[in-house]
């Protein structure tokens, strides 16, 4: 709210001028969130570090910073609206705008006309197509730059750009408002078009959100930024069906739309945002290189903390009133073909011979299991094991001590290593292979062996060892510490009572 509030000065001096106002004594700090033109770097609200080697990715410290900065952090969305252009601008009030960051990757419009009648005629669901719109079919009344339209519409690929469909915008003759003929219906309330990757794997799908919640900043030029009053449609004619789909509350309260909702109409839009989109090249977060070496992106820790907010997920603000506080140990566990732990009840009697007195629980995470239970266990946890696989995603939402050990990355050694560097939470991974034992080859499905398609045991003296390192890392990082103390404090004025 801090950043917020300093983004938009009229809403801050409401907040000045009102008693009822709780950030009254938080205002003028110069707080921001790091995109800003006039936020400077000790106010933003990234706290990246790089401890690590670059690697010869560049030759200097500051600019290993720098460049994860621009990679991975906020200054990825300063870069996204620095590189927006107008590609067709209003000549008046009352006309149409649209424009885009580079390769179409994000767009914004104002007053913009989309013709749907053609899509009764296509009988099966679809999803991934790049010929949904047709010339003419979207456009608004603007001077168009066709050129600069052409030259940014070289990512042609259904998650990477929205140049498949903006490549079809055109200039119209007749004025987009509500009493204009050529709409059948006209949506006032803002409206975010999605094109979203798998719904059913949460690395996938989180992917969307995080690009949505990424895009709200990109397109934050106003005080209703982050405002749930708006409308989200999915660029496909499938129902949604997600476990995950509660965290589209975060963004929204009202229903989800597809292409169906509109099928056979003509629609236009008071204004229309294209957020970023799952699978852009060098977007975040699927498969994404980023400079070696640094750690703690504060645009992934935001997203972290804005979905637990929405969601109403409890913080761990006090450790448990033991006589000395346990590490919270979370096993994920995989009830599926390929990737469990084999001798998972040694490992977990392993744990708990421990002299450390691990508080330990073994969970699974299946469709069926409520999301918000799901975060919910995990804001509860400060070592959270789990097999190379989606459900590791949960690692977004760990506290900021906690330690994530993908008991066994199955050859894909980046991907949660990655993933979690960039959330800022210690990672750890098997790396002694003499000591786990693959049950076969593993046998992929298009034919070979493969790492990924088989199931493993560990040796359990190993097993304790990293998780005793990870332990070590929770007990000794100040946050943790912190509730340490508090819990200190607060049993010594219990016992003074």
């Amino acid at each position: 709210m801090t950043r917020y509030l300093n983004s938009f000065k009229d809403e801050a001096e409401k907040c000045h001028r009102s008693n009822s106002c709780v950030y009254r004594n938080i205002l003028g700090t110069g707080l921001c969130w790091g995109y800003e033109p006039d936020c400077l770097p000790h106010l933003g609200y990234s706290n990246a570090n790089c401890p690590g080697d670059h690697k010869g990715w560049v030759s200097s410290k500051p600019q290993q910073l720098q460049t994860f900065l621009n990679q991975a952090d906020f200054g990825f969305i300063s870069q996204q609206r620095q590189s927006k252009k107008v590609i067709c601008k209003p000549r008046a009030n009352d006309e149409s705008l649209l424009e885009c960051s580079q390769y179409l990757q994000f767009c914004r419009g104002s007053n913009l006309y989309m013709d749907f009648r053609d899509l009764p005629a296509r009988k099966e669901a679809f999803r991934y197509k790049m010929d949904v719109l047709k010339k003419g079919q979207i456009g608004g009344k603007c001077q168009l730059d066709a050129s600069l339209l052409q030259s940014e519409a070289s990512h042609q690929s259904p998650l990477q750009s929205w140049a498949p469909e903006m490549q079809h915008f055109q200039n119209l003759s007749k004025s987009i408002n509500k009493k204009s003929k050529i709409c059948d219906v006209f949506i006032d309330r803002p409206t975010f078009i999605m094109k979203i990757d798998a719904t059913v794997n949460m690395y996938h799908h989180f992917c969307d959100f995080f690009n949505l919640y990424t895009s709200l900043h990109v397109n934050g030029t106003n005080k209703e930024m982050f405002s749930r009053d708006i409308n989200i449609l999915i660029w496909e004619t499938y129902n949604y069906h997600s476990n995950f789909g509660i965290t589209w509350s975060a963004f929204t309260q009202n229903p989800l739309w597809n292409l169906r909702t509109f099928q056979g109409k003509r629609v236009c839009f008071r204004e229309v945002v294209f957020p970023l989109l799952p699978r852009m090249i060098f977007g975040l977060y699927y498969n994404t290189p980023v400079v070696w070496g640094c750690q703690e992106s504060g645009l992934f820790h935001a997203f972290s903390k804005f979905i637990l907010h929405r969601l109403k997920i409890p913080k761990r603000l006090v450790i448990d009133k033991e006589e000395e506080p346990q590490i919270k140990i979370t096993l994920l566990s995989r009830n599926t073909h390929y990737r469990r732990i084999l001798n998972e009840n040694e490992l977990l009697e392993k744990l708990k011979s421990s002299p450390r007195h691990y508080s330990i629980q073994r969970v699974e995470f299946t469709h069926e299991t409520d999301f918000r239970h799901q975060l919910s266990v995990i804001q509860d946890t400060d070592i959270f094991i789990g097999m190379h696989g989606a459900g590791l995603t949960h690692l977004l939402f760990l506290s900021d001590w906690a330690a994530v050990f993908e008991l066994y990355n199955c050859g894909d050694e980046h991907c949660y290593a990655d993933l979690a560097r960039l959330r800022g939470v210690h990672y750890r991974t098997w790396t002694d292979m003499a000591k786990l034992k693959a049950q076969d080859e593993g046998h992929h499905p298009d034919g070979g062996p493969h790492a990924k398609f088989t199931n493993y045991s560990f040796d359990s003296e190993e097993f304790l060892r990293i998780v005793d390192s990870a332990a070590d890392h929770v007990i000794n990082h100040p946050a943790y510490r912190r509730l340490v103390s508090q819990r200190s404090k607060s049993q010594r004025n219990s016992d003074e009572l």
